[in-house]
């Protein structure tokens, strides 16, 4: 985000006397220009001009040599006349003017100031360097004020002198506005937001040159992105004789530093105090190291590059390069190359300023992960008429404070298309803000933000008004743009807050509310309900223990991913979901502390070998055939349901375990109406084998898993003690649920009777399979549909049963509508059940 320093801006606008960074804040959000954060001065407490009275060299026995001084700090500081200072430094001498921090300043770092006893002296104070002070990386030598072109009495706050007393405000500004990322930029919009006289720095006349003799530039572009040329505008002047690697003026250190870049030499300083003010990035070659012509053309497959960071890297055919005869020089609108870098022994310098495509500088800036301060400006789009106003400006610093001798002449090469203009209604903006604005005043705005307005065409609704953007507003490309503009220039606060009538409708639909329903009937059991995000890599599939021929396997690539980690979309809701429990544990969460959390999402299931999606053109609606091909290429993604459980589930009476899962299942089915059979499964990832069950609906859809992770899953996540986990497709249980709307029952007034059976079956019949026998046998018994519910409570294995048996024993909750039940009639219930769990599995009941 970039920072604005005051004293800096104030040379573009006019700065009322008193204006601090909090009300310079307050200005600039009425235009749409968010405070960031407000950067306090680097400097607080007494810094002061003082005079050297004295300086006496005492040698110690370390080999180094202190000064112990005596310092005029002015009446107002000074102790007995002066100050005692030590000081290491040997580049003053007696009679010149200093900075003195004194005790209770506190210099960057932090750095706190106090009197202390050091080389046997009382120091009561510190000579300072320009690094001390944050003004640059000199740090041997102290700061005299003289060869800095400073004259100022002892006593002088020191502060003032050098803009160290000074706030920096940050501000956030959005992708449209790139333009703000320069003081140019920012002045701008102050003047909108208070009607300050702004000077833009960019309209300035700039020396005509003759353009033939200036070093060769080509710009070649066989393969532009989205049809849009790489670069249209390339600038170019020779600076000779440059002391390049001479530390620039203190003052353009102070302000680069404010605005929170290093100070680094001349030719690099004068390059970003440019583009800081500016706003157009510019790059400074070693003439010497050139073999011209430069040539900005697309990489060749192959090429690699060594950036200035150190790195090398493999160049993609995207890629914008700048080149000469001989290699490859730097990546257009990113960064330069190690090989053409300005180094201590450079006198001649080649200055560029151009103007790329923002989409191929963004791109090749995410692909290398390279978030220059030149791409930031690039990708959102720099003023292609700045491009030689600015290298003029760097040019006469390097002459001025570099000892240069420029080249009368300047390589310009235009191919910058002209400038779009728009037809805009002038009964659009009152329509679409809400206010009643006449042509005067519309046309009045937009010629404040630098819009050429035409003669009004037409009469009435029909008033129509050509409109030609501006250069440095390249995100001004439909009409509505600049009621935008209107709106943030007359001022969102005067827009009236209006609620809209809403549109009669029929609500939420059915298949909304059951999601909804689904979500409440968790989160009222005790889930917790989390959103992950979609991305997974393949590790996270080896973790689960995913098979490799799993058709979980099958992913879709992102294009463009957030991290080559996780580049594909999630084919199952449950790796997401792991993750986020993986990341609880990790953070501090524990088995004892117990919890359960699920997740509403959809996942992406492409069809192996379908076609690629086509990539349209931009700036015109897609034909037809291309939206159709489109829509085909969207992958299935269904909508899931997941959860995990840990640790306790009833704090000190029972942890988590697989009927928890089983039971979160039966209840999203009972809430949508559906019947489940679950059965059970001994070969799915990420479950235990022998505790799993495979979900199905009435028609056999498998709708999906529930039970406990396995052993060496849970190992894999580093979750505690013994995990479960389900899923489920919304969208089958969705289609089986009933379309008849749901009819409340009659609640009977008699009471209910209870009736356990043990029933005694084969070890490998399963429970499910009982149960529903179970309740088959109830509603067969003479008593009629009396069965209200039936749930498995125990299951018991050993002697008492035999070997390869087991009893399961079940409770039954009976109750009529019409009456109350006799011992005789749930008797009989009872034996129905027994009669119809014998017929199907020779069930016996248990003595």
């Amino acid at each position: 985000m970039p920072r604005i320093p005051l004293t800096w801006l104030g040379e573009h606008v006019e700065l009322p006397a008193g204006t601090t960074a909090e009300t310079l804040a307050a200005d600039l959000v009425r235009v749409g220009l968010e405070e960031e954060t407000i950067h306090p001065a680097q400097v607080t407490g007494p810094l002061v001009v003082g005079e050297v009275l004295s300086r006496i060299p005492e040698p110690q026995k370390n080999g180094k040599t202190i000064n112990w001084c005596q310092v005029d700090v002015g009446p107002e500081h000074n102790v007995d006349g002066s100050r005692g200072i030590v000081c290491g430094a040997q580049n003053f001498d007696v009679g010149d003017r200093v900075v003195v921090a004194l005790p209770g300043a506190v210099l960057p770092g932090p750095f706190p100031i106090a009197s202390r006893k050091t080389y046997g002296h009382l120091s009561d104070g510190m000579i300072c360097s320009a690094r001390e002070l944050g003004l640059g990386e000199d740090h041997d030598g102290i700061i005299v004020l003289s060869r800095i072109g400073i004259d100022a009495a002892p006593g002088t706050d020191a502060r003032e002198l050098l803009g160290l007393g000074e706030e920096v405000l940050e501000i956030n500004v959005t992708p449209d506005r790139g333009y703000c990322f320069s003081l140019r930029g920012v002045a701008r919009e102050y003047g909108h937001a208070t009607g300050a006289v702004f000077t833009d720095p960019g309209l300035v006349a700039v020396e005509e040159l003759p353009t033939q003799g200036g070093f060769p530039v080509e710009l070649r572009d066989e393969a532009p992105i989205h049809g849009v040329p790489g670069a249209d505008r390339f600038v170019a002047r020779i600076v000779r004789g440059v002391a390049a690697d001479r530390p620039s003026p203190t003052w353009m250190q102070r302000r680069l530093t404010e605005a929170g870049m290093r100070p680094i030499s001349l030719a690099v300083d004068v390059t970003n105090y440019v583009m800081l003010d500016l706003g157009q990035p510019l790059h400074a070659y070693d003439l010497a190291a050139l073999d011209g012509p430069i040539v900005v053309r697309r990489a060749a497959a192959g090429e690699t590059l060594t950036t200035l960071d150190g790195q090398e890297r493999t160049l993609d055919a995207e890629d914008l390069l700048i080149t000469d005869r001989a290699r490859v020089l730097g990546l257009a609108g990113v960064m330069g190359g190690q090989d053409s870098e300005v180094s201590g022994s450079t006198s001649d310098l080649l200055i560029e300023g151009a103007h790329f495509d923002p989409v191929s500088v963004a791109r090749t800036a995410r692909r290398h992960k390279l978030s220059s301060e030149a791409a930031k400006r690039f990708e959102r789009g720099v003023d292609p008429q700045l491009a030689p106003v600015a290298v003029a400006r760097a040019v006469a610093l390097l002459v001025e404070h570099g000892g240069g001798t420029a080249d009368p002449v300047v390589t310009d090469v235009n191919h910058v298309a002209p400038a779009p203009v728009l037809q805009l209604p002038l009964a659009l903006p009152g329509r679409l803000i809400g206010l009643e604005l006449d042509a005067a005043t519309v046309t009045g705005l937009l010629r404040r933000i630098g819009c050429t307005v035409g003669e009004i065409a037409g009469t009435g609704a029909q008033a129509t008004v050509s409109v030609t953007v501006p250069s440095w507003r390249p995100d001004l490309t439909e009409p509505v743009d600049l009621v935008e503009e209107v709106a943030r220039l007359h001022g969102y606060d005067l827009i009236p807050s209006i609620v809209p009538t809403a549109p009669a409708g029929a609500g939420l639909t059915t298949d909304q509310l059951r999601r909804r329903a689904v979500s409440g009937v968790l989160a009222d059991r005790g889930w917790v309900e989390t959103l992950s995000y979609p991305f997974v890599g393949t590790a996270q599939l080896d973790a689960l223990g995913v098979p490799a021929d799993d058709t979980r396997r099958t992913l879709l690539r992102l294009a463009n991913p957030l991290s080559e980690e996780q580049p594909y979309l999630r084919t199952s809701l449950l790796v997401t979901l792991l993750d986020t429990a993986r990341r609880n544990v990790a953070r501090g969460s524990s088995a004892i502390d117990g919890w359960a959390v699920f997740e509403v999402g959809t996942v992406t299931l492409p069809t192996p070998g379908s076609p690629a999606a086509p990539v349209p053109a931009l700036g015109v609606r897609p034909a037809p055939e291309v939206l159709d091909a489109l829509n085909a290429a969207v992958p299935h993604q269904p909508r899931r349901v997941a959860g995990v459980a840990v640790g306790w589930r009833e704090p000190g009476v029972r942890v988590a375990d697989a009927s928890d899962a089983v039971e979160a299942v039966q209840d999203v089915a009972r809430v949508l109406g559906v019947d489940l059979t679950l059965i059970a499964d001994t070969d799915r990832a990420p479950f235990h084998p022998g505790r799993c069950v495979r979900v199905q609906t009435a028609d056999g859809a498998v709708a999906g898993w529930a039970g406990e992770l396995h052993p060496k899953v849970a190992g894999a996540l580093s979750l505690p003690g013994r995990p479960v986990a389900f899923e489920l497709d919304l969208d089958v249980l969705l289609a089986a649920a009933p379309t008849a709307p749901v009819v409340a029952e009659e609640v009977s007034t008699f009471p209910a009777a209870k009736e356990d059976v043990a029933l005694v079956v084969d070890a490998g019949v399963p429970a499910a399979d009982v149960l529903a026998a179970v309740r088959a046998g109830a509603d067969a018994s003479p008593a009629g549909a009396v069965l209200e519910s039936a749930r498995l409570f125990d299951v018991y294995s050993g002697e008492q049963v035999g070997e390869g048996r087991r009893s399961l024993a079940f409770a039954l909750r009976l109750r009529a509508a019409d009456r109350t039940l006799t011992a005789e009639e749930t008797a009989g219930v009872r034996d129905a059940v027994v009669a119809e769990a014998g017929k199907r599995f020779g069930a016996t009941l248990r003595g």
